[in-house]
C-alpha cells in the first residue's frame, strides 16, 4: 500500500512511499513530473533509462529525475520500495552544496542511473523512519521528512561515489584519457559546441573513435552525451529562474527559440513551458 502526501496547493503528489512486490507498475515507458528512487532486492532485472538499457541483479538503487523516461521489468519475482517526492517538497538545487544530489544520483550526464547498495540496512531503517512519520500525520511533519529525505540521499551519495570509482574502465590509458577529455570538453563547451565533429575536432581525433568509446564503455553515443549535459542545464534555468524560454535557448547556445523547444520536447517528452509548470521555477528568487 502506498503512503501519499498531497500539496494542499495544488492537489498534486509531494511525497509518496510504496512497498512493492512484483514490478507490474514499472513494466511501461513511463516518465513523472517528480523524483523517483527505486530500491530493488534481489533478483535479476532489467532497466531502461533515457533508452539505455542495463541488466541488474541483486540490490540496487535506481535514481530518476523529474520526466527521465524509465521502465523495470524481470522475469523473476522482484520486491522493493519506491520513494517519490516532488521538487517542491524537496529542492534537490538548493541543497546542492550540502548534498551534491544532481550530477551523481540525478542528472549525470555520463554516468549510471543506478547503483549496487554495498550497505543496506541504513537505507530501510530510514525507510521505515519515513513509514511511521507518514502515518502520524503530526505537528513540522514536513521538516521531519525532509530531514530523513537528506540522510538517505546523503547516504545514497556517498554510495553512489563509491560504486562509481570502483566501475572505473579498465581501458587503455589512451582510450581512458580521451573518454575523460570528451567528458571535460562537453563540460566546458556544450553551451556552444553541439556535435559530435565538434567535439571530435576539439580533441584531435575521429567521430568515429568518439563514438565506439562512448558507446562501450558509456554505454550511449556521443550525441546523446553533448545533448543529454544541454538537456540538464535546461532543466535547471527552468526550474530555478524565471527566464524567458528565448533566453534559455540563448544561453545554451540556440538562437531559434523554436528550434530549442522542440528539441527539449524530443528529449524530455514536455515542453519548456510544460516542464517550467509541472516541476516548478524560480524557487530561489521568490
Amino acid at each position: 500500500m502506498a503512503q501519499i502526501i498531497v500539496d494542499k496547493q495544488n492537489g498534486e503528489l509531494a511525497f509518496r512511499l510504496e512497498q512493492f512486490d512484483n514490478l507490474s507498475q514499472f513494466d511501461h515507458l513511463q516518465r513523472k513530473n517528480y523524483y523517483s528512487i527505486v530500491i530493488l532486492k534481489g533478483g535479476d532485472y532489467k532497466l531502461t533509462a533515457d533508452f539505455s538499457k542495463y541488466e541488474l541483479q541483486g540490490n540496487q538503487i535506481i535514481c530518476l529525475a523529474p520526466y527521465q523516461p524509465f521502465m523495470i521489468t524481470s522475469k523473476t519475482k522482484c520486491s522493493g520500495y519506491l520513494l517519490n517526492f516532488h521538487p517542491d517538497f524537496f529542492c534537490t538545487y538548493r541543497h546542492q552544496n550540502e548534498i551534491e544530489t544532481e550530477g551523481i544520483l540525478f542528472n549525470n550526464f555520463h554516468g549510471l542511473p543506478y547503483f549496487q547498495i554495498s550497505e543496506e540496512t541504513l537505507f530501510y531503517n530510514l525507510i521505515d523512519q519515513i513509514s511511521k512519520e507518514m502515518d502520524r500525520d503530526s505537528i513540522a511533519q514536513h521538516e521531519v521528512l525532509v530531514a530523513f529525505l537528506k540522510v538517505f540521499l546523503i547516504e545514497a551519495v556517498r554510495q553512489k561515489k563509491q560504486f562509481d570509482n570502483e566501475l572505473i574502465p579498465k581501458v587503455s590509458n589512451n582510450q581512458s584519457e580521451i573518454l575523460q577529455n570528451l567528458v571535460d570538453a562537453i563540460e566546458n563547451n556544450y553551451t556552444r559546441l553541439h556535435s559530435p565533429q565538434d567535439y571530435a575536432n576539439e580533441l584531435c581525433v575521429s567521430s568515429k573513435t568518439l563514438a565506439g568509446i562512448t558507446k562501450k564503455y558509456l554505454n550511449q553515443t556521443t550525441s546523446t552525451l553533448i545533448s543529454n549535459r544541454i538537456i540538464i542545464e535546461a532543466k535547471r534555468e527552468l526550474y530555478l529562474t524565471s527566464k524567458p524560454v528565448k533566453q534559455v535557448a540563448a544561453i545554451l547556445g540556440y538562437q531559434d527559440e523554436f528550434y530549442f523547444s522542440r528539441f527539449f520536447k524530443k528529449k524530455v517528452g514536455v515542453s519548456p513551458d510544460i516542464y517550467r509548470k509541472t516541476v516548478g521555477f524560480a524557487k530561489l528568487e521568490s
